[in-house]
């Protein structure tokens, strides 16, 4: 009995610390996060001041936690592709993964992409480039020509372009997710193809 009530107080505390993040989240991209105060965030949730303070004391805290939890599938990610053999199809399932990522974590990058000022100054901005270039790494081949290079880290980027630069063409987040995913794993398909063949030739 005592296990199951502990398990459910658990679960309780996750829950309210969601409800906290995604409140958060919400009124951060409304008003911007300068504007936003810990009093807002406990009204708009219908709690405490005290509540929300055995949380989260600050909203740096809840920033970086709304960080941490949701680019964790990123990190993830990247320590799982260090561990493959740097195939093709290695590479193809590390984008197809980082667009799925990407989909989950969509509020927190239009946020992100919307206060990069801000996100300087909390060092969470640093956080989230150190992990792309950890992304980077794992999809370049270190050996191939500049070019090559450059279509691994333009694949990167039209993922994350597509999160925020596609709102205004025809058709729905899925669809549009799917047309990103296939360019990004066109241009990924390429540059490993061309950096093989190019070395095959100077052999």
């Amino acid at each position: 009995m005592g296990g199951t009530m502990e398990g459910t107080k658990q679960r309780r505390r996750g829950d309210t610390r969601q409800r906290i993040q995604d409140v958060a989240l919400k009124l951060f991209a409304e008003q911007g996060y300068e504007k936003t105060s810990l009093r807002e965030i406990a009204e708009r949730l219908d709690v405490t001041k005290a509540a929300l303070y055995y949380h989260f004391k600050t909203k740096e805290e809840i920033l970086v936690s709304l960080f941490e939890d949701l680019t964790q599938p990123i990190e993830d990610l990247i320590e799982w592709g260090r561990r493959q053999p740097p195939t093709l199809e290695t590479k193809q399932e590390i984008v197809r993964r980082y667009s799925e990522a990407l989909a989950e974590a969509l509020p927190l990058f239009r946020f992100m992409q919307e206060n990069q000022a801000t996100l300087k100054e909390l060092r969470t901005g640093e956080r989230f480039r150190n992990r792309m270039l950890g992304l980077r790494d794992i999809l370049i081949d270190p050996h191939a020509p500049l070019v090559d290079q450059v279509r691994c880290v333009s694949a990167v980027f039209t993922m994350h372009a597509g999160m925020i630069a596609l709102d205004d063409l025809p058709g729905t987040d899925e669809e549009k997710r799917k047309a990103v995913l296939e360019v990004a794993t066109a241009l990924i398909t390429e540059a490993h193809q061309a950096t093989h063949a190019a070395a095959a030739q100077a052999r």
